[in-house]
Formats: C-alpha cells, sequence, structure tokens
C-alpha cells in the first residue's frame, strides 16, 4: 500500500481551505479503490475529517511565520522520515516543504509575487506587502524538486514557468469546480429605481475598493448622476484600510458600506444587482465573476490576466484599468444611461496541456 501525504497545516478558512476539502473528500474513495494510504497534516482535524484518512494535527505553524517556515523545512523533513516510504507528498499551499518522497507536487495559490505594491499597502497592510516581496522566495526554496506544480490559471503558469525557469510541462492547470447550476431567475429583482453595482471581497488593500469609491464620487460631482447604488462589502471599522476608506468616503450617500455577509445571502444579493465590479489587483481566481456571470448580466473588471482568463464565457464584459477611476466612472455612466455597446462576449480559449479538470485527473498524473 503507496502512501500519499497531503500537507496544508495553513489551510484554515475561505477558498482555500474549500479547496483541502474537496482533496480529502475525494481522496477518502480514490484511496480505498486504488489501495492507497492516505495521511494529513492539518491545523484541526475537524476542520476537513473524512473517513479513510489519517490525521496529523498541529497548530504551532500557524502563530506566527516562523513557526510556519521551521515547520516546512525542518519538521516536515523529521515526519517525512518517520512515515518511511512515502509515495506522493503533495503541498497544498504554496511551500516546497523538505520532505523524503518518490514524487512531490505543490499547489500553488499565491499570486502576489505578481503584485506590484504600492506605498498605501505598507501603511495599510504591512503583511500585503511583504507577501508580495517575499513569495517569490518562498516559491523558490525547492521548488524545482517537485514533479509537478499545480495551478488555477494559465497566465499562472506561464508566469511561475519564467520566473522561475521551469518547464510548463511540469506545471498543471486545475480550474477550480464552479457550480454548473443557472439561475431560474436571470432578470433583475429590486424595489427601487436605482441602478445596483456590487463588489464582494475582503477588507483588503490589495481589493482596490478604492477605485470603486472614486469613480462612485466622479459619478456625483463631475456626472451629476445621483440614481445609482455602489454596495461593497466593507463596513468601514475592520482594519486600518477599511478604516480609510470609510473616512474618505463614508459621506457619499451612493455608497453602500454594507460590510461582510454570508455566501447565501451574497448568492441572493447577486439577483438584485445590475452589474457587477471586480477591481482587485490580483488574484488566483476571482469567484464572484465566475458566480455572476451566469446571470448574462454587465461586469466591469480589471483589466488584469487573472480577470480574462475568470471572465471566458461571460456575455456582457468590459475592462478597466484598475489605477484609473475616472475610466471606471465613465463606463458606470454609461451604464446607469442604458448604454452596454461597448461591453462584450469573451471568448473562451483552449487550455493547453498539462491540465485537469478534476480531481481524479490530477491525482492520475500526480501519481502515474
Amino acid at each position: 500500500m503507496k502512501t500519499i501525504v497531503i500537507s496544508a497545516v495553513n489551510l484554515v478558512e475561505a477558498g482555500t481551505l474549500e479547496i483541502l476539502k474537496d482533496c480529502l473528500r475525494f481522496l477518502s474513495e480514490y484511496s480505498v479503490k486504488n489501495n492507497y494510504k492516505v495521511i494529513a497534516i492539518v491545523h484541526k482535524k475537524e476542520l476537513a475529517e473524512f473517513p479513510n484518512v489519517e490525521y496529523i494535527e498541529t497548530q504551532w505553524p500557524k502563530k506566527r511565520w516562523t513557526n510556519r517556515l521551521w515547520y516546512e523545512y525542518v519538521s516536515m523533513d523529521k515526519i517525512s522520515k518517520e512515515l518511511g516510504d512515502v509515495y506522493l507528498w503533495f503541498s497544498l499551499h504554496d511551500t516546497s516543504p523538505n520532505v523524503q518522497a518518490e514524487r512531490r507536487a505543490v499547489y500553488c495559490h499565491n499570486s502576489f509575487s505578481f503584485y506590484k505594491w504600492k506605498l498605501h499597502d505598507l501603511v495599510f497592510a504591512p503583511k500585503i506587502a511583504l507577501f508580495a516581496i517575499f513569495t517569490k522566495f518562498i516559491y523558490q526554496t525547492n521548488i524545482r524538486k517537485n514533479n509537478f506544480l499545480v495551478v488555477q490559471q494559465e497566465w499562472f503558469r506561464e508566469g511561475l514557468s519564467k520566473m522561475f525557469g521551469i518547464n510548463p510541462r511540469k506545471i498543471i492547470v486545475s480550474r477550480p469546480k464552479i457550480s454548473d447550476a443557472v439561475p431560474e431567475n436571470k432578470s433583475i429583482s429590486k424595489s427601487d429605481n436605482l441602478y445596483h453595482f456590487l463588489f464582494a471581497g475582503s477588507p483588503n488593500s490589495h481589493k482596490n475598493f478604492e477605485v470603486i469609491c472614486q469613480a462612485a464620487k466622479i459619478l456625483v460631482e463631475e456626472y451629476n448622476i445621483d440614481n445609482f447604488k455602489v454596495s461593497i462589502t466593507v463596513k468601514g471599522t475592520e482594519n486600518k484600510y477599511a478604516q480609510w476608506l470609510k473616512r474618505n468616503w463614508g459621506t457619499i450617500d451612493n455608497i453602500d458600506f454594507m460590510g461582510f455577509i454570508p455566501k447565501s445571502k451574497l448568492i441572493e444579493f447577486y439577483s438584485t444587482t445590475d452589474c457587477l465590479i471586480y477591481s482587485s489587483k490580483v488574484e488566483s481566481w476571482g469567484l464572484p465573476i465566475s458566480e455572476f456571470s451566469k446571470y448574462e448580466r454587465p461586469m466591469l473588471l480589471a483589466d488584469l490576466p487573472y480577470a480574462h482568463e475568470t471572465a471566458e464565457g461571460s456575455m456582457k464584459t468590459a475592462y478597466f484599468n484598475p489605477d484609473k477611476p475616472a475610466e471606471l466612472a465613465k463606463m458606470m455612466a454609461n451604464l446607469i444611461k442604458g448604454d452596454e455597446t461597448f461591453l462584450s462576449k469573451q471568448a473562451v480559449k483552449e487550455l493547453a496541456e498539462p491540465k485537469a479538470e478534476n480531481w481524479e485527473e490530477l491525482f492520475n498524473m500526480l501519481l502515474k
């Protein structure tokens, strides 16, 4: 019986935790059918507990980055030797640990090595700026010892290949599985005559909420347009960045600082939204783009590689420079006036090999 180790001590929330759950859910059955032993190294077993999986729990690496690095490059080596004869070691979170294994792979989520950070990132979110500075060096350690790298998008494959001189044939593109469910009612459902814009994202500086706030101010003060509402998932109290947003643009009545809403409420909110804005400057995917595109309504997206790839197949999409609020404001004004002529359907591009459509295809490549 060959052993598969999944190391994921840093995955505790949001999309990356869902990837861990999906992975172990799949391996729970796959391991029995194909005679593999599965060991998962996680923060807490209860976060992703499935049958036919053995767990090693540890909270220490999550407490600080120095702990995490020590665990990845010192403790993991000891663990791998104690386990003995590991066939595949699959790190689900960016780092390539020092381990003894016949085959090795790493799932690369973090695209901050391609983020062009600014001074205000150091002020409001120094961790974001440090991620942007040091992610390249974290990735670089042991990266060439992997048999495969796994990423979610083609542009990321190309970027990592160029950055580290890795053959793109060793980088598998495995796009996240987005629900194929189509909304029963694609028509807009709201109780007022305002044009509704929405941007859903965490209150972090790289999400670039300010370009939307600035655009809203331009609409009111320069275009004299008032029949719209921009809802953003920031309350204004979460951190320094959120406080800065509220302090500078909180007096604009057209901006709704509604704060975080759970996924179920966000799906409901889509039904009252005329247009999705997605201004983030760096993403590994951009899930709201995939979710909202099924409504076949307008989307205004940051003109960046991740957004172009995620928006493939969408019906009414346009792109704006994420550093130019006036450009975004003009597009918003056109939509409020009923002009959608600048929007276009996005072509679906053929994805090059190697690629994996699901976990089974991915593990068949990693193992065989």
